[in-house]
């Protein structure tokens, strides 16, 4: 299994609980950076699975689906509120259709 800094995963959206934006991570680089250096808390077991399956997915020996699950969990032991975001091609279509159709 061949990975990449850069490979995509399914979006998770992430709100920290103070003053910093609603962040969305979409690469594993997005993950790791998060992890890294944004992380309210670097002693949770949860936060020491996730960053162990970041390192992973990073060379390829985990897939970005098991560090989706493990940032979610670490998320909850971190008191973030956390997401994973769909993205939903016939949806999509359908609000271009609908929005195309009022304008016109």
């Amino acid at each position: 299994m061949a990975a990449n800094k850069y490979s995509a995963f399914a979006p998770i959206g992430l709100k920290f609980r103070d003053e910093r934006p609603f962040v969305i991570l979409r690469t594993l680089a997005d993950v790791a950076r998060v992890l890294m250096q944004d992380w309210p808390l670097d002693d949770g077991e949860d936060y020491v699975v996730a960053i162990k399956a970041c390192a992973d997915a990073l060379i390829g020996a985990t897939s970005p689906e098991e560090l989706g699950q493990a940032l979610l969990l670490a998320a909850k032991e971190a008191d973030i509120s956390a997401f994973a975001l769909v993205h939903d091609r016939n949806l999509e279509e359908a609000f271009t259709n609908q929005r195309l159709s009022v304008q016109g």
